[in-house]
This record gives structure tokens, sequence and C-alpha cells, in this order.
């Protein structure tokens, strides 16, 4: 995108939205047959030139270039694959299909939710919690969460691709929806109403038209297991499992916008501003959802710009430990100021599409696009990542040497 706006002297901004697949296309098959589910990717671009005041920026490049100062603005706009699960489309050396599973008990002192998929820090723990505590009318303390033990989850491959909530999120609901349904009609045996006209709410089974009239949960959960009076199709127990096979994939997407400032004399690079506009689909948990943002950010501003594999001429690793490989320090990043929009995915019943990986996509091209627009005025088109200093010190002075 970067190389057409230089060749074609056009602004970055105008020619990412010049290829956007409009909103109204979507869902559009692309030519390898995956199909965009959903998005309006204009959206994402528009909200985040809005926030830094991109013509603003533009009119402040222009005035300090005339000081002989260096300032560049960069736009990174993706989308990205996500909710890896349809098992045609695995890997055929990869043993079993890609559904998830889900097995939700409910006890008279306890509620489990046991999951296929393993959280190593997404944070599953609490947002599957949270799906159960939302749609049961509980505190989200009161539901305990179990994965990663093969002797007790059901089936499940795990977490990759952003698909632990876009598919292991469905068969959750799967199981709550039949446990749902299970204790309404036990409530309405007791209450001697529809089941259609019942609702969970706060520790109760209530009427939808009216509050008041209700039962407690632990009521029915205790009836559940002890009931004397047989109910038709109702057997003791609230303990479901289920599979989900996802559809189709989902798509996330999103904007990310640097500005920067390149000291000419030193090749050091300073954040001016960070902004990322990312829609993930329907959010579960937004601090869940920052929090990988966070993360995926400062990973990808990391590789644009400090983190190097290096050898020798022998082939000897010259950054084999962390005191020779540059992982970022708080003090090396700048203030992330995120956004969202929110597109639901038409793939899941919970209508979310992923975070896991938005950081480090949208942000790698970003900064990178934001030092090589400040060296436009040099002439300088292309550099090989990492942008340390030493690297674009001497970019710097060589286009100045030519």
């Amino acid at each position: 995108m970067e190389a057409v706006a230089a060749e074609l002297n056009l602004d970055p901004a105008e020619v990412r939205r010049r290829y956007f697949i409009p909103k109204a296309s979507l869902p559009a098959a692309t030519a390898s047959g995956l199909v965009y589910d959903s998005g309006d990717y204009e959206l994402t671009l528009n909200k985040a030139l809005e926030q830094i005041d991109y013509p603003k920026r533009r009119a402040e490049q222009a005035e300090a270039a005339k000081e002989g100062r260096y300032i560049g603005i960069g736009i990174a706009s993706y989308v990205e694959i996500c909710g890896i699960g349809p098992s045609a489309r695995l890997p055929p050396e990869l043993k079993g299909g890609g559904s998830e599973s889900c097995t939700v008990r409910i006890e008279p002192d306890a509620n489990h939710l046991l999951t296929g998929v393993a959280p190593h820090g997404q944070g599953q723990e609490t947002s599957f919690a949270q799906i159960v505590a939302d749609e049961l009318g509980i505190d989200i303390d009161d539901v305990t969460v179990v994965h990663g033990d093969t002797a007790v989850v059901p089936y499940g491959i795990g977490t990759f691709g952003s698909r632990g909530t876009t598919v292991g999120g469905p068969a959750l609901m799967m199981s709550i929806g039949k446990l749902q349904a299970k204790m309404k009609r036990i409530a309405a045996t007791m209450m001697k109403v529809p089941p259609d006209q019942l609702e969970f709410r706060n520790r109760t089974i209530a009427m939808a038209s009216d509050a008041s009239r209700s039962i407690p949960q632990q009521a029915v959960i205790e009836a559940t297991y002890g009931y004397k009076a047989v109910i038709d199709g109702v057997v003791p127990g609230l303990d479901a499992t289920s599979f989900y096979e996802p559809s189709a994939c989902t798509f996330p997407f999103g904007t990310h916008v640097a500005v920067v400032e390149v000291d000419a004399q030193t090749g050091q690079v300073k954040f001016l501003r960070y902004v990322a506009v990312d829609d993930c689909g329907k959010i579960i948990s937004p601090l869940l959802v920052e929090g990988q943002l966070h993360g995926g950010i400062a990973q990808g501003i990391a590789q644009a710009l400090y983190e190097e594999v290096k050898y020798d001429e022998g082939g000897q690793l010259l950054s084999a430990t962390l005191m020779d490989y540059a992982v970022p320090k708080a003090n090396m990043l700048p203030h992330f100021e995120l956004l969202s929009t929110v597109t639901p995915s038409p793939v899941n019943s919970l209508g979310v599409k992923g975070v896991g990986e938005a950081g480090t996509i949208g942000s790698t091209p970003c900064a990178y696009n934001a030092v090589l627009d400040a060296l436009k005025p040099l002439g300088i088109r292309e550099l090989d990542m990492p942008l340390k200093p030493e690297t674009v010190w001497r970019a710097i002075r060589d286009a100045k040497k030519a």
C-alpha cells in the first residue's frame, strides 16, 4: 500500500480506502475460497485518523520538514483469519477434527465448567465464567472453570488462531442452553406457569412479565436432584456436554496509526502518538481485550524496532540470551490509545471474532511505515527490520551523502 501511494503520489490512507471491500459487499469470498464474514474496514480507518486529527498531523509534518525535523505517520489496516476450526480446512496430519466441546455441571453446592480449550494467558477462565454468570443470573465467583486436565475435560484441540472463545464459546453456550431449558421446565412445573414465560434473573427463575413471581434457582437445582414428582421427559441431574463444529472462520480487522519523530543525529525513533482501532466482534471482557492488545502491540513494535536474531559469519548465534536480545521494556513503548468498533460475526452464536494476534498484526507494519514515512524526504524507501538506531542513522548518513 505504501509503495503504491508513493508511486502514484497518493495519500496512503486514500489508497487503503480505495481497496477496501465495502461493508455492503460482505460476506465476501476470497480467491482462495475463504469467506470474510463481516466487517466495516473503512470505519476503523476513519476512526483512527479522526482520533489523531490526521490533517493536522500532516500539516505539522510539513512544518517540521522545513525545520529539518523528520516526522512520520504510519498506517496499517489489516484483516486476519481467526476462529480456526472447520474440520475440512485443518491439515490432514492433525488428529481429530476442529470441533470444541464444553461440559457445564450444576450441582446443589457448585457450578462447574469443563472446557477442551486450554488457555495459556488469554483469560478464558474469566470470560467463560462471565458468560455462565450472565446467562444464569449468578455471580462470576460461583463458577469454577476446569481446563487442561485430560482426565476430566471433554475433547478439544486447544487454543490457537484465536479460537478459544470463537469455537469454545459457542460449545459453552449450547450446554448452558440445554440446562436452562431443563431448569425452566422444572421451575414451570413448580410455579405452574409456561416455561417460555420464564427467565434467569438474580439467582432466581422469574416471570419475564413480572419479576416478583419467581423461585430461587437453588430450589430448582435441589428439585432437579431430588424432586419427588416425575416430570415427563426430565431425568435427574444438571449435566450437559456439547460439541460445536464451526461452519467457517472469523475475520477480525482494524487500523493502527503511529506518529513518530526520528532524530537524524542518533537514529532514535520517538513515538508521538499510537492509536489502535480494532474490531474483534462482540466483546465479552473489555479488560481482557485490552490486555491482549497491549501485549500484542508491544511485541509488534519490538519486532519493527528492536528485536533481532543475529548470527556471525560462521553461523554462531550472537543474541542467544536476554542480555543480548532486545526484549522491549516499558520505557521503550508509547502510550497506547485503544479504540474499538463492534461488528458481530454471523458465524457463531456469541458474535465473537478473536483478538489474540490483533495487536501484533497491526503494530509491526504501522511502526515500520511511520519511520519510513519520516525518512521519505531523504529518498529512503525501504529498510530491513529491525529499525534500530544504528540502522536508521546509517541510512540517513548514506542518503545525505548520495
